[in-house]
């Protein structure tokens, strides 16, 4: 039978059916070695996944994550210009392809044809081997090519690209060329960073390059000027719950099935892909209070405001109560405010 979409379910049980026998000690052992590395500081000319070993160890460890990430992602770019579908995406650093994974599922159907770019053979070779456990044609018809992820980077003009936990293996020189040219070369750019201070600078110096190259944000921001968050004072940043599966608890040491990923990221589209903005975003848990709902929102006229949603507003109260973490605000789908 071919799977048309590659859910997350999906994705595990590719890695599982690759990593089968895979020793959970190597694994945790490769792990912190990678733990070590993306935490210091890594020249440019050293890719991080430099063997099969780190490369098994960082599919199991970081896939999931990145994929329900960078999914979230585009899932708040496809309500800002519904009706848009890419034909090309270009994946810049994509490694084993989690945010190939994440576009094509995405876009299901009408995924568009990808080329991951990526300067570590090994990953290259680890994403060619689960796409093809994927039976998904869209993942199967990836072109993986090795690339040196640089500021002399050059790339074919096309509809997307995504750019996924690569800055902070980069220079800032090398960081800000390859923006530039993600930037000249797509229709929507999508960059996705962990969501920690550090993770938040990029994700704005990528912001501000973006809106000065001509292009306009679609999310998560309900505008294109300043963020209006004062710098060291606070980071914009959102979640996204990632399954974990058995072989995931064991390499990660946790018991949980679960794990919330902390991520910040922007999307940028050039005209004439026009976005429509959110007229605010959450971007704070929703704090549900006895007869009424706290909303911390960035808004489009306002900048960052709490919302206070009573009872008394009827529809939008449930609105509110339903409301996450990361949503537009008010939901596009929804009924129009009664004032009551």
């Amino acid at each position: 039978m071919t799977v048309t979409a590659p859910t997350a379910d999906t994705l595990r049980a590719a890695l599982a059916r690759l990593l089968d026998g895979l020793p959970p000690t190597q694994a945790a052992q490769a792990v912190e070695r990678l733990i070590a590395n993306y935490r210091g500081d890594t020249p440019t000319a050293a890719p991080i996944l430099r063997d099969r070993s780190d490369v098994v160890a960082y599919a199991a460890y970081r896939m999931p994550a990145t994929y329900e990430a960078v999914r979230s992602a585009l899932g708040a770019l496809r309500a800002a210009v519904p009706g848009w579908s890419p034909v090309t995406h270009t994946d810049i650093g994509g490694g084993t392809g989690a945010a190939s994974w994440a576009v094509a599922d995405a876009w299901d159907e009408a995924a568009p044809r990808t080329t991951v770019l990526d300067w570590a053979e090994p990953a290259l070779a680890l994403g060619r081997e689960l796409a093809a456990a994927s039976r998904v044609p869209s993942l199967r018809d990836v072109q993986w090519q090795r690339s040196r992820i640089s500021s002399t980077l050059r790339i074919e003009s096309t509809d997307l690209v995504t750019v996924s936990y690569v800055l902070n293996e980069l220079t800032a020189a090398d960081r800000a060329a390859v923006v530039a040219e993600a930037a000249r070369a797509a229709r929507a750019v999508v960059v996705v960073e962990p969501g920690t201070p550090d993770g938040y600078a990029r994700i704005i110096e990528a912001r501000d390059a973006l809106v000065a190259a001509g292009l306009r944000i679609a999310a998560p921001c309900p505008h294109s000027a300043a963020c209006p968050i004062e710098p060291g004072s606070d980071w914009c940043h959102f979640a996204a719950r990632v399954s974990r599966s058995s072989l995931h608890r064991q390499i990660k040491g946790g018991s949980l099935p679960y794990e919330d990923e902390k991520f910040s990221y922007v999307a940028a589209t050039r005209p004439p892909v026009g976005p429509e903005p959110a007229a605010a975003r959450v971007v704070r848990k929703p704090q549900i209070r006895k007869g009424l709902v706290l909303l911390d929102l960035c808004t489009r006229d306002d900048g960052l405001r709490r919302d206070t949603v009573t009872k008394r507003r009827g529809a939008r109260y449930k609105d509110a109560r339903d409301a996450e973490w990361g949503d537009a605000w008010p939901p596009r789908d929804a009924a129009a405010d009664d004032g009551s």
